[in-house]
């Protein structure tokens, strides 16, 4: 096992490019997974890292060394702990990282989509992917004014939920929508519809704006249903992402209400 242990390795410095920027991410196809548990659901879809990094206390780790087990062929390094800090957000290092090429999507029609436009919040942003890939959404496609899919922050937030969706970044969704064939909801504080009273059993895509201004206007005349969520408390709106995950559950509640009926 290879040792590095100066900032000034090429490999490290290509590393830290990765961590810290956007700009290499895109560029570059790559981005790091932190963490035994994002790097076992990137190995349950079927792929295999192009590296793994680990400090000195992933040795001792009975996780790790089960995780390696499953890694056979795949180049493993040890980083100096202070070097492997950098790489990491979290305040407590996981002890494992492993460096994965971006999967690209696929241009597959789905039947039950996400679209989200300028979700600008990671963590907000990995919520959302996580409730789109629990409630089995087909895609989720992301307007140019999103965070970036595949940072360390929504990876961390998203818990796997990148690998059993296809995400589809910077697209136009006016397009997108447009091109949609089936239910097209847009969530909306003054929609004179309720959430529950919509039939969202069929093809939909479902469509959820910036936290703070909402849909576009563009986005909302493109809408086939505007629904509210009935919030009978004193709050006057929800988070992005909790407005997200209750759409999206609700039509998985009304499929499998259909489905035992049968």
């Amino acid at each position: 096992m290879k040792l590095i242990q100066s900032s000034d390795n090429p490999f490290f410095k290509e590393l830290a490019k990765l961590a810290s920027s956007s700009r290499s991410r895109k560029k570059s196809g790559k981005t790091l997974l932190d963490g035994a548990h994002l790097i076992s659901s990137y190995l349950d879809a079927g792929c295999k890292p192009l590296h793994v990094l680990l400090n000195a206390h992933a040795l001792q780790d009975d996780e790790i060394t089960v995780l390696l087990s499953r890694l056979e062929g795949v180049p493993v390094t040890q980083l100096d702990d202070r070097l492997f800090a950098q790489l990491s957000e979290l305040k407590t290092a996981t002890g494992v990282l492993a460096l994965i090429e971006v999967p690209v999507a696929e241009c597959a029609a789905g039947s039950f989509v996400l679209l989200l436009e300028d979700i600008q919040d990671p963590g907000n942003l990995g919520s959302m992917l996580r409730s789109a890939g629990a409630a089995g959404c087909d895609a989720v496609f992301l307007s140019p004014g999103c965070a970036d899919a595949w940072s360390p922050r929504v990876l961390r937030a998203a818990m796997g939920g990148h690998f059993c969706i296809r995400i589809h970044e910077g697209q136009d969704l006016s397009r997108v929508a447009a091109a949609f064939p089936g239910m097209r909801v847009a969530t909306s504080l003054q929609a004179a519809h309720n959430l529950y009273e919509c039939d969202l059993s069929g093809d939909i895509a479902f469509m959820i704006g910036n936290e703070g201004a909402g849909l576009s206007d563009q986005l909302l005349a493109l809408s086939t249903h505007a629904v509210r969520i009935t919030m009978p408390g004193g709050v006057e709106s929800l988070n992005a992402a909790a407005a997200a995950a209750i759409c999206l559950f609700e039509a998985v509640r009304q499929r499998l209400m259909i489905g035992r009926s049968k």
